[in-house]
């Protein structure tokens, strides 16, 4: 049996936190298909505990391009210690599966668990989601768009609806649109292959060229673009080097500038919106990203 490192850094936690060691922790199903894809599977853990439980749901983080629901399961301990069930996903990569392709996996994702309720006991009103970097995009996507659900069609899984209570977001991208963030980072964040994969071109100035043809890609999935103050509420973690112009794509495409304009606009409209920057921004309710989720999950 694998052991965790005592040590553990959670990008959508925002914090380092010691433990003893936690032996990982085998899901209760695993490689579940969720769709018709290859990379349309999911892993879930079962929560003990009465009634139906809340459901916690991580989408990994790599541009869209890269990455695994493979992570330590130590990072589902506190979840599940609290009677949370857990959820981690795969989900079709740019630049051969261009947007809307990964986000929509995820938005199924989420209704392929609401159809397990009653056979996995999930409370279908308590789902929240989180991540890191592009799994920090799709899910403030998913904590601020309408509803997916689609009460006339033949897959039932699709019926189901696709909104969640709370979302945990780690140097997320609040925009996606390169002359949006071009503006507000500089343009080296625009060096970051995430951008123009995002929408099937082979490189930046291929996407900027074909800019018309893709800007309502752009403006549909940015985040950004979809908060009113009747969206369930957010917590956004970010590094504190607040450097601009961004200094590198890396930089750039983590930015906490991302963090601040989303907050703002949060604040303008009345929606519950916590940001997290060292030395910059705090919430005055919630340490960290996992503090926020479990009192989300456990609200009555």
């Amino acid at each position: 049996m694998k052991l965790a490192l005592t040590l553990v850094f959670s990008l959508t936690a925002g914090f380092v936190y010691a433990q003893d060691e936690v032996p990982e922790l085998p899901p209760t199903h695993a490689d579940v298909a969720y769709g018709p894809f290859e990379r349309n599977v999911l892993d879930f853990w079962q929560a003990e505990g009465e009634g139906p439980r809340p459901l916690f749901i991580h989408i990994h983080g790599g541009g869209w391009v890269g990455g695994d629901k493979k992570q330590k399961t130590s990072q589902y301990a506190p979840y599940l210690k609290q009677g949370i069930s857990c959820a981690s996903i795969n989900y079709r990569l740019t630049p051969a599966n261009p947007l809307p392709a990964p986000v929509h996996d995820a938005a199924r994702a989420i209704q392929f668990l609401r159809s397990k309720a009653a056979e996995w006991n999930i409370d279908s009103k308590h789902i929240a989601v989180s991540g890191g970097s592009a799994g920090a995009c799709t899910s403030m996507w998913l904590l601020l768009h309408d509803d997916l659900a689609d009460p006339k069609a033949t897959d039932p899984v699709l019926r189901e609806s696709t909104r969640v209570c709370a979302a945990a977001a780690g140097v997320g991208q609040v925009s996606i649109d390169p002359k949006v963030i071009e503006d507000w980072l500089g343009p080296n964040v625009l060096k970051h292959r995430m951008i123009n994969f995002a929408v099937g071109e082979t490189s930046i100035e291929k996407a900027l060229e074909n800019y018309d043809k893709h800007r309502a890609l752009y403006f549909e999935f940015s985040p950004y673009n979809h908060v009113d103050g009747q969206d369930p509420p957010l917590f956004m973690t970010y590094r504190d080097d607040m450097t601009l112009p961004s200094k590198d794509a890396g930089h750039g495409i983590h930015h906490p500038v991302y963090g601040v304009k989303m907050k703002e606009k949060s604040d303008t409209v009345g929606h519950e919106c916590h940001l997290l920057i060292p030395g910059y921004s705090k919430s005055d309710q919630y340490a960290n990203a996992t503090e926020f989720l479990i009192a989300k999950l456990l609200a009555k």
